[in-house]
């Protein structure tokens, strides 16, 4: 009777995080959500070869998304807070899954034979390096205070600043790939927690995952790409 009353004690939410079943949800849903960002930031991104004008003016254009119901600036601000949340949320999920994982195998495998793809044995240290990322990533073009020539409201001009380092080159192209490799496997990997697998569609889903993930990465390095080579100053 005790157990039950713990148990009946706890709302719903809780219990599903509990469990292994529930943390994996939390990652797919909360990979997703980041998944349409990644999408509508990369097609934003894609602005800089229209010109200086069209790019800052899709940046000052972010800012008034729901005027006048919302005030200046706030959908910017609601979208952060709930890309934060699911950044966290993934990262928690995800963290909690590999000490569950770790617990439940405390002996390493005999054999030595690789058992996964190359993606998936980075999925850790990938998550790793685009946690990193993310934190210089806000620091260089959101706040401007590791570019060398930011200024607030002209993203144009503070994109090409960021790519005329060889340093900011290297630390967005290295980080792209391991966000390529990420997304191929977290795609993958969403799409059989949420039951959407199967025998007849898998060849089409990892084909679909591999796509994305290749579609992604070539269009944010096409930005790098055309700035060092001058077709973007």
């Amino acid at each position: 009777m005790a157990l039950a009353t713990r148990a009946g004690s706890r709302s719903i939410p809780a219990l599903i995080w509990r469990s292994t079943i529930g943390k994996k949800t939390v990652m797919a849903v909360s990979g997703l959500i980041m998944l349409l960002y990644l999408i509508t930031h990369m097609l934003g991104n894609l602005k800089v070869f229209f010109g200086p004008d069209e790019m800052n003016a899709y940046a000052q254009w972010l800012r008034t998304i729901g005027e006048p119901f919302l005030k200046h600036e706030w959908f910017i601000w609601i979208a952060r807070v709930g890309l934060l949340a699911a950044v966290v949320a993934h990262g928690v999920a995800a963290y909690q899954l590999s000490r569950l994982d770790l617990a439940a195998r405390p002996v390493k495998y005999a054999h030595t034979r690789r058992r996964t793809s190359y993606a998936t044995r980075t999925m850790r240290w990938g998550g790793v390096i685009l946690g990193l990322f993310i934190v210089w990533h806000i620091l260089d073009l959101t706040t401007g205070t590791v570019n060398p020539h930011g200024v607030h409201g002209e993203a144009y001009e503070n994109v090409v600043a960021t790519f005329s380092t060889w340093y900011g080159n290297v630390i967005y192209i290295v980080a792209l790939v391991a966000l390529g490799l990420h997304i191929r496997h977290g795609l993958w990997s969403a799409v059989q927690t949420l039951g959407l697998g199967s025998r007849t569609r898998d060849r089409a889903l990892r084909a679909t995952a591999t796509t994305v993930a290749l579609v992604l990465t070539a269009g944010f390095v096409s930005v790098p790409v055309a700035v060092m080579t001058g077709i973007v100053s």
